[in-house]
């Protein structure tokens, strides 16, 4: 609830301090004195628009402070917390408006954006009124009045979670088509690549033996001849180099026998010659195997060719390619597993939209059953408020597409005179029929959605004992929420559990707007004011007396 209020520099107002209690608060005064300014600055607080034109004539800056205890608002302190801004007990708003057009809102002395603002704010405070935000005005809301009357919180909770819950499906889904796109324009090139290197067969090391072939085919012919002619040197023909080096050895064996120092030289040509045997032979076995062979060549040129086109392609090396085969079938795998992935999806997908129709037909059928019950709570109520002749309908709407909150929407349609036809309340209602019309609604709903209510203009047009039922209900309602109310009506004010005077007041030759806390004595006083206007007589004290009475000993 709203528990202190300051206005600095706003209009006529220079400096003002409202200590606000909870049940109802009645505000009175003269026209002009300033009650309007009150309401003007709550709605700065709800985040309304800032306008230079609101600030004190001659001064820079206007300020509007509010304190409120949410000790008992345990999501509206974590969703401070969330934003950055801790709090437990007392909630502190700020909002400073200047002619230089720099404004700021602080939020527990931290600044803050007008968007967190109006979505702290909305939990805290409506106003209905003329005020520019109204509660009443907007669809949505109304949607959630009909809803409250119902009783369908938890029905319409449900139903905004298979919302929320689809739509992350839906958006999810949507992705994956998209991948899935992507995917489909990626499988034909990784299937060719994947294909394409599996189908060469590679090897990791055949480049290289490919290439040692490539160069013995390629000489062959000079292999060939070089190795025979080194044989015929070696071991063809009279003047061989073995038939010699035979002759030698021969020789140098007999003379050994004679001179046995020759022993070892005759070893060591003796191993000269089997050595050079062994080449021989091996040199004659190499030229007999080597022979050109254009077409072996030219098979292992292709092959080499293929191997180069895939490195020009895939890696520099055959092993780079092998691993980029293995990175293309990787994706293959997990493009095919995004597929089971959006079978799971759009399964997913269709059991929560099957869900969903279930859960918001039985919303709106629940609705469709309220609506009467509402229109005709809300007349009997419009008619106990000085609309005798009021007709309110709700007309429900089905939604091409559904929201968050449904398969239709809602609008109030109101004709506060006979034989009119309803149009959007929004269009029609006056500033104090709206009031009353959300005083009706607060009689007829189950419980109270915000702490703190604001009336402005809720008496206009009515008097009698029609005021009297207004007060009531006033007080009925406060019974469960904090309620502000401005009135020029008595039979309003006796009801009061605060009674606030707002007064002008000239210091210095300047106008300001006081605010004064009634006791009895004083609340006599106002009320003997409001019933009998500036000559006030023991005979208006008596009356204020008597409804004072009267409204404390009744049970609204």
């Amino acid at each position: 609830m709203l528990t202190d209020l300051s206005i600095t520099n706003i209009a006529i107002i220079d400096s003002l301090h409202l200590s606000l209690k909870p049940g109802l608060t009645i505000l009175t005064g003269e026209t002009g004195a300033g009650k309007s300014i009150i309401i003007d600055a709550v709605g700065l607080i709800m985040g309304g628009r800032a306008s230079a034109d609101l600030i004190r004539s001659g001064s820079d800056e206007a300020v509007v402070e509010a304190i409120f205890d949410i000790s008992d608002m345990s999501e509206l302190s974590q969703l401070l917390s969330d934003s950055g801004f801790p709090c437990e007990a007392e909630l502190l708003v700020k909002r400073s408006i200047s002619r230089a057009g720099k404004n700021r809102i602080f939020i527990n002395g931290a600044m803050a954006t007008l968007t967190l603002l109006s979505d702290i704010s909305r939990r805290l405070i409506n106003i209905y009124g003329q005020h520019e935000s109204q509660t009443l005005l907007r669809p949505e809301n109304q949607l959630l009045l009909l809803d409250l009357f119902a009783g369908n919180t938890d029905l319409r909770g449900a139903f905004a979670s298979l919302y929320a819950k689809l739509q992350t499906v839906r958006e999810r889904l949507a992705h994956a088509d998209e991948r899935e796109r992507e995917a489909a324009r990626r499988l034909d090139l990784l299937s060719f690549q994947s294909q394409e290197i599996a189908g060469a067969e590679l090897r990791d090391g055949e480049e290289e033996q490919l290439e040692e072939e490539r160069q013995l085919l390629a000489n062959a012919e000079k292999l060939g001849g070089a190795s025979a002619e080194a044989f015929e040197l070696l071991y063809g023909g009279d003047g061989a180099l073995l038939g010699q080096l035979r002759r030698i050895s021969n020789a140098i064996r007999e003379i050994a026998a004679i001179d046995q120092t020759l022993g070892e030289t005759a070893t060591s040509l003796e191993n000269c010659y089997l050595q050079l045997e062994d080449a021989a032979m091996t040199l004659r076995g190499y030229a007999s195997r080597v022979e050109a062979d254009p077409l072996s060549l030219q098979r292992v040129e292709d092959r080499l060719d293929q191997i180069n086109r895939l490195k020009r392609k895939y890696g520099p090396t055959i092993r780079d390619i092998l691993e980029f085969q293995q990175q293309v079938d990787g994706e293959l795998e997990q493009i095919r597993d995004q597929e089971h992935d959006r079978e799971a999806l759009q399964g997913q997908c269709d059991r929560l939209e099957k869900e969903l129709r279930r859960c918001g037909a039985e919303l709106s059928r629940q609705r469709a059953a309220a609506a009467d019950a509402l229109k005709q709570a809300l007349e009997n109520e419009a008619r106990q408020l000085a609309m005798k002749n009021a007709v309110i309908e709700a007309d429900l709407t089905l939604l091409d597409e559904p929201r968050p909150t449904g398969f239709e929407r809602m609008e109030l349609l109101f004709s506060p005179n006979a034989g009119e036809p309803p149009r959007p309340l929004a269009k029609i209602a006056s500033g104090g029929e709206l009031s009353r019309l959300m005083l009706a609604f607060k009689q007829v709903l189950p419980e109270g959605d915000v702490p703190t209510l604001v009336f402005d203009e809720v008496d206009s047009g009515i008097g009698g004992a029609t005021s009297e039922t207004v007060g009531r209900k006033l007080k009925r309602v406060a019974r469960r929420q904090q309620v502000l109310c401005i009135t020029h009506l008595p039979q309003v004010a006796v009801f009061a559990d605060q009674h606030l005077h707002v007064a002008k007041r000239v210091d210095n030759g300047r106008t300001a707007t006081a605010v004064t806390p009634l006791d009895k004595k004083a609340r006599i006083e106002e009320i003997s004011r409001m019933l009998g206007g500036a000559v006030i007589t023991d005979t208006t004290r008596s009356h204020a007396g008597e409804l004072l009475a009267t409204a404390r000993s009744s049970s609204p």
